[in-house]
């Protein structure tokens, strides 16, 4: 395993997922959030300063993690180079994304246009994520 390349993978998977968070959930597609109930949300003064870097870090960190498994399950992922990123997105989303995301509807009062945008949105951030990591982790790095 390149420990360097999962690094670099997991800070670059991260920034971009934090870019990616701001235009889909914070600008162009911040009308979900306003489907009912809309109590559940964290208000806007919730947004501080420091809760944008918790969670900036925190989207580095799950990306290093995101990173670190790709590399664990390389050789086991079929296809190569983006085809192989592509369905390591593919997988994360079936067994993380989709099932977090419908069990997030079914325990809680979240409205159903949130958990459906969820899981598109999540099965779009899976694949480039995936695609992103095996651009980064190419064949031959270990």
């Amino acid at each position: 395993m390149n420990v360097k390349k999962v690094l670099f993978a997991g800070v670059v998977v991260g920034i971009l997922s934090g870019i990616w968070g701001g235009i889909t959930c914070g600008w162009l597609f911040n009308w979900v959030y306003s489907l009912e109930p809309t109590t559940i949300w964290r208000g806007k003064e919730a947004m501080t300063a420091g809760f944008t870097a918790m969670v900036n870090i925190a989207n580095i960190v799950f990306s290093t993690l995101l990173a670190f498994v790709y590399a664990l399950l390389y050789k086991g992922i079929p296809g190569k180079g983006v085809i192989k990123g592509l369905w390591y997105g593919v997988v994360v989303w079936l067994v993380g994304t989709l099932p977090g995301s419908f069990m997030a509807g079914v325990f809680s009062v979240i409205a159903k246009g949130v958990i459906v945008y969820w899981i598109i949105s999540g099965l779009i951030t899976n694949i480039w994520q995936g695609v992103v990591i095996s651009l980064i982790y190419k064949e031959g790095s270990e």
